[in-house]
C-alpha cells in the first residue's frame, strides 16, 4: 500500500524524526523515520512505503550533521548550539540541509517551509530566530 503525503506532511514527519534522534544518539534514521511514521494517523504497512524524499532528508542530516551544524554555528549571534531548543534546531537542521543538498529545491522555499514548521511546533520567538538563521544561510549560498 502506497501513501500518499503532501510536501508539507512530509517535511513534519522528516522533523519528528529528526527531533526523535535528538533524544536517542544511538537511534538510526530508518527507525527515527519509523517512530515518527507511528505517530501519524494512517498506518504503514511496509518499508517500501516510506516516501523516498522522507529517507533522503532524515539520512542525509545525520549523515551530514558536522557540515549543518557547523553552517548553522556561522550564522549564530551571541548563540551556541547546544543551547537552541530541540525542536528549533531540528527544523534548522531540515532546512538547511535541503538548502544545502537538495538543488531542485529554491533556498526561499526551505525557508518558508521552516517557518511554517515553527508556527506549529514552536513559538514567535523561536520563528524570528530560525527565520534570522536561515535568511543568513540563504544569503551566504546565493553569494557562492
Amino acid at each position: 500500500m502506497k501513501l500518499d503525503f503532501t510536501r508539507h506532511q512530509l517535511r513534519q514527519l522528516a522533523f519528528q524524526s529528526i527531533f526523535i534522534q535528538l533524544f536517542d544518539e544511538e537511534l538510526t534514521a530508518e527507525l527515527a523515520i519509523e517512530r515518527a511514521l507511528e505517530l501519524y494517523p494512517r498506518q504503514m504497512t511496509d518499508e517500501q512505503d516510506v516516501p523516498a524524499y522522507l529517507t533522503q532528508v532524515v539520512l542525509g542530516v545525520s549523515e551530514q550533521e558536522e557540515i549543518i551544524d557547523a553552517t548553522i554555528t556561522k550564522h549564530l549571534k551571541k548563540w551556541k548550539i547546544n543551547r537552541i531548543a530541540r525542536t528549533d534546531l531540528s527544523i534548522l537542521r531540515l532546512a538547511v540541509y535541503e538548502m544545502l543538498y537538495l538543488d531542485e529545491l529554491p533556498a526561499k522555499v526551505s525557508l518558508n517551509e521552516a517557518l511554517e514548521l515553527t508556527k506549529e511546533f514552536s513559538d514567535d520567538e523561536s520563528r524570528r530566530f530560525v527565520n534570522g538563521v536561515l535568511s543568513a544561510v540563504m544569503l551566504e549560498a546565493e553569494e557562492k
